[in-house]
């Protein structure tokens, strides 16, 4: 049994969830709030595995709150839900320690696997988030070699992706996620990164990126 607390403004969207995962034996929706201080106050008496957050709230939003159930809370997991596509807005909420982004149209299969995916230790990425990621990284020129490489050695395409996600601020397993693949490999890619562009560090890939024209729309 996975315990849900649901944190949304909208009494509707709390209802919907609410008859959403009812329906669902494997969940228990252990509590309600409206922001995030009303969560937060509610947290030391209920029990709670997950806490399914809305991220724009009056009082406490859902980033704020998240940086508290991080520090106070760590044993919890926490699934963000908005309408918020832009990729600064989803790195700056798993930066704060969220380990999921849904988007409030999701349909409710990616609910419920978002739910069982990030109960389970893992994160998640809404797919419609992720092929928006994925057509941005397409659109870009492709195999544009470092200034700083050897002569003739471009990026590959996977480097590339990489590259791009590390300057969004992603870490290596928030990229190994959205990529389907391992930690491992994201790390051995990075080092070709560093290796190829001369850099010693991350905002040095960062730079190396916005050079080269790699974060343009």
């Amino acid at each position: 049994m996975i315990r849900v607390f649901i944190v949304d403004d909208h009494p509707l969207i709390r209802d919907g969830l609410r008859t959403l995962l009812a329906a669902d034996p494997l969940f228990e929706v252990v509590g309600e709030a409206s922001n995030g201080q009303a969560l937060l106050d509610q947290l030391p008496t209920v029990a709670t595995d997950v806490v399914l957050l809305d991220l724009n709230m009056p009082v406490l939003d859902g980033l704020a709150t998240t940086h508290r159930l991080h520090v106070e809370h760590p044993h919890l997991r926490i699934l963000l839900l908005s309408m918020m596509t832009h990729e600064h807005t989803i790195g700056e909420a798993l930066a704060a320690g969220a380990h999921g982004y849904v988007l409030k149209n999701a349909d409710k299969y990616e609910v419920v696997a978002a739910l069982q995916g990030v109960a389970a230790g893992k994160r998640f990425l809404c797919s419609e988030i992720g092929l928006g990621l994925l057509e941005k990284m397409l659109l870009l020129e492709p195999n544009r070699p470092s200034a700083d490489a050897a002569p003739g050695i471009p990026l590959t395409h996977r480097e590339r992706e990489i590259l791009q996600l590390v300057a969004a601020g992603l870490t290596n397993q928030q990229i190994a996620d959205q990529l389907f693949t391992s930690r491992r490999t994201v790390e051995t890619h990075r080092q070709h990164l560093l290796e190829k562009t001369g850099a010693n560090n991350t905002p040095a890939l960062v730079k190396y990126a916005m050079e080269q024209g790699l974060l343009q729309k």
